[in-house]
């Protein structure tokens, strides 16, 4: 079923509407993205809208006569929000411009328009982002996306040392426009969606351009560009690099540890079926039970007990029990090696080498005025202590080079 339309929104719906949409990208260096996806509502997450917002016209005038507006986005029809022709918005004078307006629009990946041709197009231009990691994975899984270029409006904001950098707080800081999360655990795969899932989806992206604008003029202003670069490039690595766990290590929950084998043999046998039922009932598997609930049925199972859950079905409750009579009866040979958490104790020159990388961190966070784990974190610092060689594969060059650790 295809997304709702409506005048005022810029929905996608036509293989027509896409080629126009293309052109209007093909115009542009630079485009905003977001995208929204439905994983508190299904076993497998998929990909349910892409927010596109594009430059539809750059004014150049007089820096001195647009003063007034400097701080202010609004569509043209004075309500920030959805926009059938694009939102006048303020971008930064250094860039050469004053007024920026933009056009927002809304791609359906559930429809059965081909996307190939937009996933091209997207590809060779800069893409701004807010937390780029998660929508970067989601269009590499839905749309076989990959960014050639990026802009993290996260990551500007705290190389600029802001605290608060939700996308809530930034708009709020910058333009003075407060944005309601009333649809953020909305079920996005749904069809059609309301207006007010609509409009929550498009505000989302609709101010990525002039904030991206802002962002960018400030880190000019404190020579910190290059830095930005450098993590960017660094973020698209990551979101490219594959996740992938050994299927038969996916059991292993927090807290998994703690347990002997006998125990974790039932928790493996629990955590089989919660999968089952979950891919049956195509629901998150926390939706069928939480894994705190999961390892304390476990020790529940193993000390003579039968835990029970009012929400379950008959028939579920019967799984339940036969999966836990599974575990409970595996031979011992088939029960797992419980592992505590992977890695030796610390040497004293290994802890002496962490604490003289924490001072420096910390010595610079101060000057800089940066969040100190934005330049290093705890975990990672004590890697490099015990292992030097690890440094350029878990810290950029403008980090290692704050905290003195030669190339």
């Amino acid at each position: 079923m295809a997304l709702a339309i409506s005048a005022s929104q810029n929905v996608i719906a036509s293989e027509q509407e896409l080629a126009d949409l293309i052109r209007q990208i093909q115009a542009a260096d630079r485009v905003a993205l977001d995208t929204e996806a439905d994983s508190l509502h299904s076993y497998r997450e998929k990909l349910c809208l892409i927010q596109i917002s594009v430059p539809s016209a750059l004014i150049l005038s007089n820096v001195e006569g647009c003063r007034g507006t400097a701080s202010k986005v609004a569509l043209r029809d004075g309500q920030p929000g959805l926009a059938a022709s694009g939102g006048c918005v303020t971008a930064s004078p250094s860039l050469g411009m004053t007024v920026q307006s933009v056009c927002d629009f809304i791609v359906d990946p559930l429809s059965n328009l081909d996307l190939e041709p937009l996933r091209l197009v997207l590809e060779p231009r800069e893409i701004v982002l807010h937390a780029a990691d998660y929508d970067l994975r989601m269009l590499r899984r839905g749309l076989n996306f990959t960014a050639s270029k990026i802009f993290d409006t996260v990551v500007a904001a705290r190389l600029l040392g802001i605290r608060e950098f939700s996308l809530g707080a930034l708009v709020k800081r910058f333009f003075g426009v407060e944005l309601h999360k009333h649809s953020q655990k909305a079920n996005w795969a749904l069809r059609p969606l309301p207006a007010r899932m609509l409009k929550y989806a498009v505000d989302d992206v609709h101010y990525l351009l002039p904030l991206a604008a802002k962002l960018e003029e400030e880190l000019e202003r404190v020579h910190r560009r290059d830095w930005f670069r450098q993590s960017c490039e660094r973020a698209i690595d990551l979101a490219a690099a594959e996740r992938e766990r050994v299927q038969d290590e996916l059991w292993r929950i927090g807290g998994a540890g703690a347990l002997d084998p006998h125990t974790g043999a039932v928790l493996r046998a629990l955590w089989q079926w919660r999968e089952a039922e979950a891919e049956m009932a195509d629901r998150p598997p926390f939706h069928i039970l939480q894994n705190r609930e999961l390892l304390n049925a476990a020790e529940t199972f193993t000390s003579g007990h039968v835990p029970d859950y009012k929400h379950f079905s008959t028939r579920r409750r019967e799984t339940f029990h036969e999966a836990a009579k599974i575990g409970l009866q595996s031979p011992q040979w088939e029960w797992p090696v419980m592992r505590r958490r992977a890695g030796s104790r610390p040497t004293a020159e290994m802890r002496r080498r962490a604490d003289q990388l924490r001072e420096r961190r910390d010595k610079a966070a101060v000057q800089l005025g940066l969040e100190r784990s934005f330049i290093a974190s705890r975990g990672a610092l004590e890697a490099i202590a015990a292992d030097p060689a690890r440094a350029t594969a878990l810290l950029v060059p403008w980090q290692r080079e704050l905290i003195g650790i030669e190339e």
